[in-house]
């Protein structure tokens, strides 16, 4: 069955062509007249390569109008080249107007014109108007081409109708329409985006049977989704077959396709992700060998990886090799080696980064201070911090309530607990909005403080002023009253927060471990109230004995 019929609406029966709905009036991809086009909010992008270059589109719309009133009009090539210029400057509802004007004038569209316009509607997620304009396509008595359902996928894909999009691919060859390089590269991408990496691999072997060689984007593109599923070992064979001898591969390779940056970097980043340390290394060390050069991309990802398993020496000694003889860090390579320091204490070299980062006119971040903020507080630095957080403060960076999350939480570990309420209290001063992670800082410093009462006040405060509370907030609360010893009140508030679908953590069950007392209360709870309590103390008692289990193993 051919997907065109004569001039009419065509209605199709395979399953993805159904979406078209040509001819059903009641369809939600009922064809759109093209009076329509002229909402302003329709984008799309350049089919046709242009021989015009604007940098206004004011100079784009005088020419526009030139050819208009040009006799003889010029060819609707030059008229669809010129709306692919005036899309490259993303001004995409001009573009779909001019169209609307050319055929009230009597210029009638061709299949590229209408791909531009069916294009704009699948940028916009609007692809059930994509469909509508694929039926005036059709209508008008105009073949599609690979291009019209490349943009149609790709619209899908946008939308997450990874699956549609598929089912529209299926159709598009079943119907004797031949995929290129762009759709494969689509449907692949849209896989990989919900984690169907299987899928995609299935698919990248089909492309080498049905003659369409993959490319480097096409294979980065699974690799790196490999990667980040934690699939390290499917991704290396797929990463093998890529530089050595597996078919498709071959084929890849005498079409010239060698691995890239790219490719050698999703897949040290994936070892990363792993913890294998040593193997990333080895494909950093291969992709040298074989003249791919190195990005700062891909030394960030090394240094990173060896500051997240606390190989500082080794991320220091890649990271002065980069500097010597690869490209020159970045802020992101910076901040990633200053983390690594400051987590374990190594403050004084942190601060060397930054004073060295500064000096070769790199300007921190936020990450940068925060980073660093965090260290300070977490090894108990807490003057240094502040003076950091002015310093900040000067630099012209607008603090968020993290960095005050940050400073709270330190200057509550070391006991100043009335600087750190002042801090909390003066927030709204500052245009901050306490979240719920403010909120629990304040409520562990209050409980150690032995103010657990003024605790509570301020976790149910919280729901009033619009601050959720969450499994971390009801847990701190609770270990506050039974390291304070009120054990009535935490025998209240554990089942509430079981009954909101939250659980105890590790350190709340092995308190209630060392207090066995908790239990009584629960019981005597439940005997004032056995028919509501009965479920909940159940739901206590799995969720407390799990974790016993898991503490005592």
């Amino acid at each position: 069955m051919k997907l065109m019929s004569g001039c009419g609406w065509t209605k199709v029966t395979t399953s993805a062509f159904r979406l078209l709905q040509l001819g059903n009036p009641k369809s939600p991809y009922s064809p759109i007249p093209f009076y329509y086009f002229r909402n302003p909010f329709f984008s799309t992008t350049p089919f046709n390569k242009s021989k015009y270059v604007f940098h206004k589109i004011d100079d784009a719309l005088a020419l526009f109008n030139h050819m208009l009133h040009t006799h003889p009009r010029p060819s609707l090539v030059e008229f669809n080249q010129l709306l692919g210029t005036i899309v490259r400057l993303e001004h995409y509802e001009t573009a779909v107007t001019l169209i609307t004007q050319m055929e009230l004038l009597g210029i009638h569209h061709d299949v590229y014109t209408l791909n531009i316009v069916l294009n704009c509607f699948c940028r916009l997620h609007r692809v059930g108007f994509g469909f509508s304009v694929l039926g005036r396509m059709l209508k008008l008595g105009l073949q599609p081409v690979t291009v019209t359902f490349n943009t149609l996928i790709n619209g899908l894909c946008i939308g997450g109708k990874v699956a549609q999009a598929v089912r529209l691919f299926d159709d598009m060859v079943r119907e004797g329409y031949q995929p290129n390089l762009i759709t494969y590269s689509t449907i692949v991408n849209g896989l990989c985006k919900i984690g169907d990496s299987t899928r995609a691999i299935r698919l990248l072997r089909t492309m080498g049977e049905r003659g369409c060689a993959p490319d480097i984007v096409t294979y980065s593109t699974i690799i790196d989704s490999l990667c980040k599923d934690k699939l390290v070992t499917e991704a290396s064979n797929l990463f093998s077959e890529m530089t050595e001898a597996h078919d498709i591969v071959e084929r890849m390779i005498q079409h010239g396709v060698q691995p890239n940056t790219i490719t050698y970097s999703a897949l040290m980043d994936g070892y990363c992700l792993q913890g294998q340390m040593d193997d990333a290394r080895k494909v950093l060390n291969l992709m040298i060998i074989r003249g791919c050069v190195p990005n700062v991309y891909s030394y960030t990802i090394m240094v990173n990886g060896y500051c997240k398993y606390k190989r500082v020496d080794e991320a220091m000694e890649l990271f002065r090799e980069m500097s010597q003889d690869g490209p020159f860090p970045n802020t992101v390579t910076y901040n990633a080696l200053i983390n690594g320091m400051s987590q374990l204490g190594r403050l004084s070299v942190a601060q060397e980064l930054l004073n060295e980062m500064c000096a070769h006119a790199l300007v921190p971040d936020m990450i940068t201070y925060s980073t660093l903020l965090h260290g300070f507080c977490k090894h108990g630095n807490i003057y240094t911090a502040l003076g950091l957080f002015k310093v900040m403060q000067n630099s012209g960076l607008k603090t968020s309530i993290v960095q005050y999350n940050i400073l709270i939480d330190g200057l509550s570990k070391v006991g100043q607990l009335t600087v750190a309420r002042e801090l909390f209290c003066g927030l709204s001063f500052k245009g901050l909005q306490p979240d719920v992670y403010t909120c629990t800082i304040m409520i562990k410093g209050l409980c150690k403080e032995g103010l657990a009462n003024e605790a509570y006040e301020l976790f149910r405060k919280m729901e009033v002023n619009g601050c959720l509370s969450n499994d971390c907030s009801y847990n701190v609360l609770i270990q506050g009253f039974l390291q304070n010893n009120d054990i009535s009140t935490a025998a209240k508030i554990l089942p509430e927060m079981v009954s909101k679908g939250f659980s105890a953590d590790i350190s709340t069950a092995t308190i209630h471990e060392k207090n066995q007392d908790l239990d009584n209360e629960i019981n005597s709870t439940e005997s004032v109230e056995p028919c509501r309590n009965a479920s909940q103390r159940a739901l206590v008692q799995v969720s407390l004995s799990g974790l016993h289990e898991f503490v005592s193993s």
